[in-house]
Order: C-alpha cells, then structure tokens, then sequence
C-alpha cells in the first residue's frame, strides 16, 4: 500500500491517479498507523512552507514523518514536499522545515528574460546515478512549478539537477528518502516511469 500524506496539500488527487495508473493501493491518509505500515510513503505539495510546516504541526505529522523516514520505508517528497524535508526556506523566515535532509530553500535569482515562478518542462541532467530515474534517458524533460529551489548542503545526495536562471538541485536520494522538485505525477510517461521505479524500491 502506498500512503499519500494529507495534510491539505494541493496536488493529492493527481498523485493518487499516477498511482492507481501503476496499479497501486492507494490510501490518502493522516492516520499514524496507515502510514507507518504502509509499503512507501509520498509527501506531496504545492502551496507555501510556512502554511504546510503549520498544517504537518497541526495534524502531528512531523513526529509521523521522521518515525517513517526512520523506520527505512521508501519516501517521496514532490515539489513542496522535497522543500518540507530540508531546514529552512526563504519563503517563511524563521519557520523550521522537517530537517529531515541538510540544505536551504533559496528563491529562485532574478534574471532577464525569465519569468519566476518557474513554471513549465525543464530538460533534467544526471550528475550520479539515482535509483529512480532507472530506464530513463539522458536529459529527460519533467514538468517543474516553483518559485524556490533546493540547494543541498551534501552534494552527493543530488540525482539530478536542471537550469533554470541557476542550478536547481532537482532530485535528492539517500537511503530510503527520496525527492522532487518537478512534479512527477505531472510528467507524462516519465514521470510515471519515475514512480514506477519508486514503489518498486
């Protein structure tokens, strides 16, 4: 069973479709034991950090959230999601991410002939080998929306990155936790190849 957390994010019901397209048991919950028995986990997200970490507080979520992350269960972060998982972000100050993963949140550098938000398909390149872009080709396009990007602290966990008035580190891996910034559920055949090769973990 795949468990997608619900703690009012924007984009559950796609991530739900996507799964049920692989032919997953899929269950939207906050339920503490659903997600601690579940097989994988995935963290979606579109909106504001500060408003998501409130909401994750809010339903005693990020007590859940590092039990699972623990416990060695398979966990995806997607697009709000990936950004939750780190320390802090520019967007809320002084608000503390999961901390899950080291690294910052930054906002997206101003430069001419880009619009911010981010908003579209981006070309992905692969600076080491990430489990779930498993079967994919080199430079594969993903849908990204985003105003603020990942920079890890730890550049070894980085799978893949994209340029987009910088370097966004795109996809992160280590151990058992996984993340995107682009929106897999979004990006057509691979993105499902992606979440394949994610509940297939």
């Amino acid at each position: 069973m795949v468990a997608i957390i619900d703690y009012d994010a924007g984009n559950i019901k796609s991530v739900e479709k996507a799964m049920q397209l692989l032919g997953q048991e899929v269950k939207i919950t906050r339920d503490r034991d659903e997600i601690m028995a579940a097989d994988h986990v995935i963290l979606p997200g579109v909106g504001a950090f500060g408003d998501a970490m409130e909401k994750l507080h809010q339903y005693g979520l990020v007590e859940v959230i590092h039990e699972v992350t623990k416990k060695g269960t398979p966990f995806l972060g997607i697009c709000l999601g990936l950004q939750l998982l780190f320390e802090r972000s520019d967007e809320a100050p002084g608000v503390e991410g999961l901390g899950v993963l080291k690294g910052d949140i930054l906002k997206l550098p101003d430069k001419e002939g880009y619009k911010i938000p981010h908003m579209g398909w981006n070309s992905l390149d692969f600076p080491r080998e990430g489990r779930l872009f498993k079967g994919l080709g080199e430079h594969p396009y993903v849908y990204f929306v985003h105003s603020y990007y990942l920079k890890a602290a730890e550049e070894e966990i980085v799978t893949a990155t994209a340029d987009y008035t910088t370097t966004i580190h795109a996809s992160v891996e280590k151990g058992n936790v996984f993340a995107c910034q682009f929106h897999p559920e979004k990006s057509s055949d691979v993105g499902l190849q992606i979440l394949k090769n994610f509940v297939e973990l």
